[in-house]
């Protein structure tokens, strides 16, 4: 196991109540405990993950949730599902609504049941006043001009896997970027420029667990804790000490999340 007990580990993005975890979950759910995990945000993916994500951190001090409709699942939400997305979000730990958004590379849902299912929780997050967590692959035009046609811009890119172009563009209208694994690998460059020169400001750190875990730990099970090596790759494009570096992107996600208070 890694030494990253210097650092403010934070993950904005994870899944610890899926099942990979149904194994070992006490085991993470001790290193939210002892602070070992500054902050996690556990996501919901569709109504029904999203209560699980609401009872997992339930008592957790350093853990909240999200609620929301994964573009995957799409076609799920209907007049019901949105009704109770809503009585999900009055819940005191949840922070945020998603995730939500476009995925055009997989299709699992029909395009246009994608963007009702994205339009309509972009609304609903509005009505609420809470951020967005976004889901966007191989759609990143389309996810851009529909969240900027509803002039909501509170919530963070999640995972975000496009160019500086396209960052410069979420950032402009003043939305977040998260950033995980994938700034690790080899042949990213292209996300490490992204994690370069989009200001740290800007930044958010996760996991999105159990999937895309950084190096050294390709193909293996992602988890909160590796978070350390997300957060010590954007230090060293920041050219900053990764303790420095993990306290901004505490903050951020304190800002973001509204729970500085």
């Amino acid at each position: 196991m890694p030494d990253f007990t210097s650092l403010k580990l934070v993950d904005t993005h994870a899944h610890i109540s899926f099942s990979q975890f149904d194994h070992d979950r006490g085991r993470i759910i001790d290193q939210i405990e002892e602070d070992t995990i500054s902050l996690l945000i556990e996501v919901g993916t569709n109504v029904e993950d999203s209560r699980r994500a609401s009872d997992t951190v339930c008592g957790l001090k350093n853990a909240f949730f999200s609620a929301g409709v994964h573009p995957h699942d799409s076609s799920e939400l209907d007049e019901q599902g949105v009704l109770t997305l809503e009585k999900l979000l009055s819940h005191p730990k949840a922070v945020a609504l998603g995730e939500m958004g476009l995925d055009y590379f997989r299709n699992l849902s029909p395009v246009d049941a994608q963007i009702n299912a994205f339009e309509t929780q972009l609304e609903l997050a509005s009505k609420l006043g809470k951020p967005v967590i976004v889901h966007v692959r191989d759609a990143y035009n389309e996810a851009y001009e529909i969240i900027k046609s509803t002039g909501y811009f509170n919530g963070v890119i999640h995972a975000f896997s496009g160019d500086l172009e396209f960052a410069r563009k979420f950032v402009d209208l003043g939305l977040f970027l998260g950033i995980g694994g994938p700034v690790t690998y080899k042949k990213n460059d292209e996300l490490r420029r992204v994690a370069r020169e989009i200001p740290l400001e800007r930044l958010l750190c996760e996991t999105d667990c159990p999937y895309l875990p950084p190096v050294p730990l390709r193909g293996k099970r992602n988890e909160p804790y590796y978070v350390g090596y997300v957060i010590e790759e954007i230090a060293a494009q920041k050219n900053i000490p990764a303790v420095d570096c993990s306290v901004k992107l505490f903050e951020n996600a304190l800002e973001l999340f509204s729970l500085n208070s």
